[in-house]
């Protein structure tokens, strides 16, 4: 037992194969330092706790100094002696999940619950931005700023995408909780970004150049299911993956099943005499299980080649494919349909979610209300002349 310095720790000789050379504190008890054949020193601790005697290796030699290494030891010994056993919390450290084995077991336990797409986003988010940056933490030791700076650094491309890996991050860690792995999150609130939801939708004038073009093309699978999805402001894989079975032409009823939808709920909708008509030519087309079928006979992937061609055809900009449900909503909200109405029959679960339309009310509300204006500006009589006729 000796004072440990530095000089000692360097000059410690390599013990014989099997052995070890170890070498004790005179100022701390239980504190030493080893070396073993290899050349491999690392400072320990030992301590009795229990009735049982323990040993904790503090860290190695040179990235741990004497000085680091001896008030490191200290600490220990002050937990030891307030009765806690470094050993436990050491191998409950070493138990607890990284934020990559958090994440695997969310991804078999609860991703697969959300619709489809919201799978593929959300494991791409994981994949490309958020595992890079977090995933070999430990989860207890991921901090608030760890949070901010991701969502920082994501946010100076992608704003909108950056606030998507933070509800996702939320999430998984709130599940955390759920699981009892940890106690608190490191997601705070108010770090989203302000989004505004886009808006674009066609005038009635791009309408008629957009059918126009469109018409001008043969009956296929791919220029029915663009015409479909005008007519009914359905999501775009609702549309592709629709099967025969889920139409009752009959009653004019869709029943989308959950696994389709992206609430995961079953919808049942009307479709209007015009979906009915573009189902109908489809039908001649394919006797297949799906409405749009592929060259395969599978439902089809895409249709942007067809959607791009007849949007340049028709001259009209700034325009994608998800902006046609805002373009089918935004009509009937302006033709005087109700929000709560539009709201079932795009399936949206909170009113929130329709409520981004509510301006377009203004119009409609606007002509009812200057009905009666405009009658008492028909009734009033024009102010008499001023040529003294009531002197």
């Amino acid at each position: 037992m000796t004072r440990i310095t530095d000089k000692l720790v360097r000059d410690l000789e390599l013990p014989p194969k099997g052995g070890q050379t170890v070498v004790r504190d005179d100022l701390i008890i239980g504190f030493g330092v080893r070396r073993t054949p290899t050349g491999n020193t690392a400072f320990f601790l030992n301590y009795v706790i229990d009735g049982r005697e323990r040993r904790i290796t503090i860290g190695g030699y040179p990235t741990w100094g004497v000085a680091r290494a001896r008030d490191e030891a200290k600490d220990l010994r002050r937990r030891v002696d307030a009765g806690d056993d470094p050993m436990v919390q050491k191998e409950k450290a070493r138990a607890e999940l990284t934020v990559i084995e958090l994440w695997d077991r969310y991804s078999v336990e609860v991703l697969p619950r959300k619709a489809s797409s919201s799978q593929r986003n959300e494991r791409s988010m994981w994949d490309r931005l958020i595992l890079p940056a977090l995933g070999r933490k430990r989860i207890s030791k991921v901090e608030p700023l760890d949070i901010d700076r991701l969502h920082n650094k994501i946010s100076a491309t992608t704003p909108a995408q950056a606030n998507r890996c933070l509800a996702s991050i939320r999430h998984v860690f709130n599940t955390a909780i759920r699981w009892r792995l940890i106690g608190n999150s490191p997601v705070g609130t108010g770090l989203a970004n302000d989004e505004h939801g886009r808006e674009r939708f066609l005038s009635a004038d791009e309408r008629a150049r957009f059918f126009a073009a469109l018409d001008s093309r043969p009956d296929t699978p791919s220029a029915l299911a663009l015409r479909f999805l005008f007519l009914t402001g359905a999501r775009r894989g609702e549309v592709l993956k629709a099967t025969w079975g889920q139409f009752d032409l009959t009653a004019a009823v869709w029943v989308k099943p959950s696994s389709h939808t992206k609430q995961n709920k079953l919808h049942r909708v009307p479709i209007s005499d015009g979906a009915v008509d573009v189902l109908q030519r489809a039908r001649r087309l394919t006797n297949g299980e799906y409405v749009f079928p592929g060259r395969s006979g599978e439902a089809l992937v895409e249709i942007k080649k067809l959607f791009h061609a007849v949007r340049l055809e028709a001259a009209i900009s700034d325009f994608r494919i998800h902006d046609i449900r805002h373009s089918y909503a935004s009509f009937l909200v302006s033709d005087g349909v109700s929000l709560p109405v539009i709201g079932k029959l795009l399936g949206h679960t909170q009113a929130k979610t329709t409520s981004r339309y509510a301006h377009l009310e203004d119009d409609p509300l606007r002509q009812a209300t200057n009905r009666l204006s405009n009658a008492i500006s028909g009734q009033r009589k024009p102010d008499a002349g001023s040529d003294g006729g009531a002197g």
